[in-house]
């Protein structure tokens, strides 16, 4: 268990805490997230491409530009390549702050398109998710001894079950026979909203485009000079106006009755 725990630890991005997706191997022989890797870059005011996004068919078949005319684009300042400097007319090379080694790092004019994606660690990481899953064996909660592996969670009753034991806590026709069957886990959190596009949990909030956003839909172009939020810090903003709508109108209802009253006796009054 030592070992595999320090195996993990070399797996684990320096600027996330998790382990590595799609790693960028830097040339301080450091990788991070690709993800990690754009978020830096666009906190040091720097333009960054969708990590995700594919190249255009359309756009792959243009022609590439003659080296003499691509010279004269770069020094003119056009062109959106990775790393261009919002507010620069000329291009420059891209300083990366690298979080392992604590230096600034030179990627060049092209920024995050000089990087090469590290497949090996990629396949490490991989292999070691499948070997913690095998290797970490889950029970069934209310087998009697001996006791079967589980099969299926439910979070809502936070409990890994046995396909057994399943049916019989959660018998048919009642409210229990509603909960949805998950993988079984030992750690159940509440089910999170996830991304419709990137298959992500969502974590952010764009109060521009008021949608919640997944890591991924951060770092996109659509959402640069957007206003982000954490998800928490927008729920507490919007349960605060909420809760003192909902005190503004509690504390009118009686003025409200009273009114409803006084106008229901006016058109009686008036039928007479």
């Amino acid at each position: 268990q030592t070992s595999m725990k320090n195996m993990e630890r070399e797996l684990v991005c320096p600027v996330c805490k998790e382990m590595y997706k799609q790693p960028l191997a830097l040339p301080c022989a450091h990788n991070v997230c690709h993800v990690c890797a754009s978020e830096v870059l666009l906190q040091h005011g720097y333009l960054c491409c969708d990590p995700t996004s594919e190249p255009s068919p359309r756009l792959g078949r243009r022609a590439v530009p003659k080296p003499d005319r691509l010279d004269r684009l770069l020094k003119s300042g056009f062109g959106t390549y990775p790393g261009r400097k919002r507010g620069t007319v000329h291009p420059q090379t891209v300083s990366f702050p690298c979080p392992a080694c604590q230096r600034d790092v030179d990627l060049g004019e092209r920024g995050l398109g000089s990087l090469f994606r590290n497949l090996t660690l990629e396949r490490v990481v991989e292999r070691y998710r499948q070997t913690i899953n095998i290797s970490a064996a889950i029970m069934c909660q209310f087998c009697k001894p001996p006791q079967l592996e589980a099969t299926k969670g439910c979070t809502e009753c936070k409990s890994s079950f046995c396909n057994e034991c399943f049916k019989l806590y959660h018998p048919w026709g009642t409210q229990k026979a509603q909960h949805e069957p998950t993988p079984p886990t030992l750690t159940f959190r509440p089910k999170g909203l996830m991304c419709p596009e990137h298959k992500e949990e969502v974590t952010h909030y764009c109060k521009t485009c008021q949608r919640l956003v997944c890591q991924l839909c951060r770092v996109r172009r659509t959402h640069t000079s957007h206003k982000i939020t954490p998800v928490l810090s927008a729920y507490q903003a919007l349960r605060e106006k909420l809760t003192k709508s909902l005190a503004y109108i509690l504390s009118s209802q009686d003025t409200v009755q009273t009114q409803i009253a006084e106008l229901e006796e006016t058109v009686k009054h008036t039928e007479v």
